[in-house]
């Protein structure tokens, strides 16, 4: 009998071939039907951009701490952290929550599997967590979750073809990043921030048990809500580490006692229903969507660095609260103000404060005061005599005399003059500019605005940076606060005159950076450009920082327009409704500005701008200047000082009987009576 034959009637060796056979039939039937299945999943390489759909825009102080996160209505707040930025005690405690054997499996831990499968085939509801870190990943990202075989079995082969193209760390590190924790926080570093208010890589391992306990069910654990569950699934967590060998019995013990005996609120973080700070991060929120659009702010994980500065934020709003209390204990009828600071040298807006209280709605808090246009009063008066300075002929200077007097001034055809009146009552005879602007005296400012011309009053407006004044049918009453302009466009002007005469923009925003650091915008040292002679800038000042000139009308309230240990320039103003009150004034540090009201417009009782929101000025000045140096204001090179005569503003001579000294721009020299010889 031949050897071919003899093999044949073997039965061993006929089982054997035929089995060895039909495995060979069986492997290529799983690897046909595992490209077939491979080849209608998507792309393993896309995984981490699936995983990152959004991330949380950030926005900081000046210094780096966090003020607001920006992301989806319908997601959260995300920000990707490397793997080595990432607390071991978290990643430990979820290895041995999720995936035990992750460092060891292909993509699939086959024991969890089958665990899996048996379930779903059994239809029982209590499917148990079986699927493993690259499995879970793939649900999240690729596929739904609905509980059938064939779902499952794809999700094995994306989690091996993904466990293929990808290392392990990486795997770890897009899951840690992409994970729902509840409260809104996907991944570690939100779930760190929103749970203990401190970065992932910060975490301890009782913070870390804590959080990663929460992944697989975020609301029956929620910590500030169910504390005792969470306490237990907490318990559930450092059991597993020391069963898979993470940490040892002691650490678990250690990690358990150490919130013994403490609440959760001196545990957790408060739960983030509020922001500090609300009107200047709403702000700056709507000028990034401005710029850049609302889909990519919500969901493009900006870093955003502002110009806010805390210290200073935080005497504001005291500032501001304690001003309106004090102001609601006399029955003043003012319940809301508004701050604003901006450091003149660079245009950041160091301060703003929109309203005493954004969350009452008895005063409308949540609207941003700082930038509602409102009347000004006579806080625009500085504008107006600088129209004069600016003129190329028959200019006025702070010498020149004004007849303060019962004046009737045309109104347009078919309408009776126009007759203003001074806030004492009183006509004041002849009076200086520097007297008429110090005293805030309103018939010689109408006069001024006739001289100047209203079309040369709103461009100068315009080069200071106030957009507002746009309606074609202003009269002279303009420089008496027929206009409404912004707390912040009303700052912003008077740091013109702080910075001798130079604008540079405020602005809200330092830096825009990308998730990965590339630079998107840059507004350190940004640069401005001169908007007015800084001569004509020196002489206003000198007139709004002169304590004696302004005592007349002001006499012991002039006071809350000084600061003790240095020189400051001031101006207030109150429509003639008793609607607004206003103050704003400088030092060359820092300019600020502060309106008193009602949101609704309801009349205060009778209430000027140098008694309603001069005090919280005051306050806010003398406590914002306490450790910066005493800097003076300087007069540029071409100002020069020349003895007048009192009673017409001329240069001096013989004849005068009083005489004082004045500024002058050294081209604008008032007229000289000397005869020439």
């Amino acid at each position: 009998m031949s050897r071919r034959s003899s093999s044949f009637s073997n039965p061993l060796a006929f089982i054997l071939l035929l089995s060895a056979v039909f495995l060979l039939f069986v492997a290529g039937i799983f690897l046909i039907g595992y490209a077939h299945i491979a080849a209608t999943l998507p792309a393993p390489e896309e995984l981490r951009d699936r995983a990152n759909t959004f991330k949380t825009t950030t926005i900081y102080d000046r210094e780096g701490n966090l003020l607001y996160e920006i992301f989806p209505n319908d997601a959260g707040r995300r920000t990707i952290t490397p793997l080595a930025s990432i607390s071991h005690h978290l990643i430990n405690a979820t290895l041995a929550v999720e995936d035990p054997n992750f460092y060891h499996h292909p993509g699939v831990d086959p024991v969890g599997v089958a665990r899996a499968v048996y379930y779903v085939l059994k239809q029982d509801e209590r499917l148990p967590g079986g699927s493993g870190i690259p499995q879970q990943l793939v649900k999240l990202t690729f596929l739904s979750a609905e509980k059938t075989l064939t779902r499952k079995l794809k999700e094995a082969i994306l989690a091996i073809e993904i466990s293929r193209r990808y290392g392990k760390d990486e795997i770890l590190e897009i899951y840690l990043n992409h994970i729902p924790y509840g409260n809104l926080a996907f991944g570690a570093e939100a779930a760190a921030q929103t749970y203990f208010d401190k970065p992932a890589s910060h975490l301890t391992l009782a913070e870390s048990s804590l959080i990663a306990g929460l992944t697989q069910a975020p609301g029956l654990y929620d910590p500030y809500r169910n504390w005792d569950r969470a306490r237990d699934r907490q318990a559930d967590v450092l059991r597993l580490m020391v069963e898979h060998g993470f940490i040892t019995p002691d650490e678990a013990t250690a990690a358990w006692l150490e919130w013994e005996g403490k609440g959760q609120d001196e545990i957790l973080a408060s739960d983030g229903s509020g922001f500090p700070h609300p009107h200047f991060v709403l702000m700056v929120r709507r000028q990034l969507e401005q710029t850049y659009g609302a889909d990519v702010v919500s969901k493009g994980g900006l870093r955003v660095t502002t110009t806010l500065d805390l210290h200073l934020q935080q005497l504001a709003e005291d500032a501001v609260q304690e001003g309106i209390d004090a102001l609601q204990k006399i029955n003043a009828n003012a319940n809301n103000a508004a701050l604003v600071a901006i450091a003149p040298e660079s245009g950041e807006i160091v301060a703003l404060v929109g309203s005493p209280d954004f969350n009452n709605d008895e005063i409308d808090g949540q609207i941003n005061m700082a930038l509602a246009p409102r009347q000004t009063g006579s806080v625009i008066k500085p504008l107006t005599y600088l129209a004069t300075f600016e003129m190329p002929e028959d200019y006025w200077t702070p010498a020149k005399i004004i007849m303060d007097e019962k004046t009737q001034f045309p109104d347009g055809a078919g309408r009776p003059p126009y007759v203003p009146k001074n806030y004492d009552g009183k006509f004041h005879g002849p009076v200086s500019v520097r007297s008429a602007l110090a005293n805030s005296y309103n018939i010689p400012a109408v006069k001024a605005l006739q001289h100047a011309s209203i079309p040369a009053l709103i461009q100068l407006a315009e080069r200071l940076g106030i957009t507002t004044l746009t309606r074609p049918d202003y009269g002279l009453s303009l420089t008496l606060g027929g206009g409404e302009v912004s707390l912040l466009e009303m700052t912003g002007a008077f740091a013109v005159f702080a910075n001798g005469g130079e604008r540079i923009e405020p602005h809200a925003i330092l830096t825009v950076e990308t998730d990965g650091g590339d630079l998107l915008e840059d507004n350190t040292g940004r640069s401005g450009s001169l908007v007015m002679s800084p001569a004509h800038a020196f002489l206003i000042t000198s007139i709004l920082s002169d304590q004696d000139a302004r005592r007349p009308a002001f006499g012991a309230s002039a006071r809350l327009l000084e600061l003790p240990d240095r020189p400051v320039a001031a101006k207030t103003g109150t429509t003639d409704d008793w609607r607004d009150g206003w103050t704003v004034g400088y030092t060359p540090q820092l300019v600020t500005g502060v309106w008193v009201g009602n949101t609704d417009n309801r009349e205060m009782n009778h209430l000027s701008g140098v008694r309603s929101a001069a005090p919280i000025w005051r306050q806010f000045m003398q406590d914002a200047h306490k450790d910066l140096p005493v800097r003076r204001f300087s007069p540029p090179a071409n100002v020069v000082k020349r003895e007048v005569c009192s009673d017409t503003g001329f240069l001096a001579h013989p004849e005068c009987e009083q005489r004082r000294t004045e500024f002058f721009k050294a081209d604008q020299l008032p007229p000289d009576p000397t005869p020439t010889p």
